[in-house]
């Protein structure tokens, strides 16, 4: 007797795996210079990191600011919403 064949399924573990990251939107309340400062403040980005990163979210309507687990990201979308910033997070 023979074993039976086994079905091709998606690897559960890797879309589990997969990192998360949080985007800022660009928003008609906050100044640039604003979205520079708490991109610093929250992040650690240096000034020119943080400056090309608000620039994408002025120009393009977004930018990923972070990565990592959902959890992660729950955590940093909530910071960028207390200091005022749109931000949501997504599987990438």
């Amino acid at each position: 007797m023979t074993a039976p064949a086994e079905l091709d399924s998606p690897d559960t573990d890797s879309l589990v795996d997969r990192p998360w990251v949080t985007i800022v939107w660009n928003d008609p309340v906050n100044l640039m210079s604003y979205v520079t400062h708490v991109l610093i403040e929250l992040f650690g980005f240096t000034k020119d990191k943080a400056t090309q990163l608000m620039l994408q979210v002025h120009q393009e309507g977004r930018a990923v600011v972070s990565n990592g687990t959902r959890e992660q990201m729950e955590a940093d979308v909530a910071r960028c919403h207390a200091k005022g910033l749109w931000a949501t997070l997504q599987q990438d």
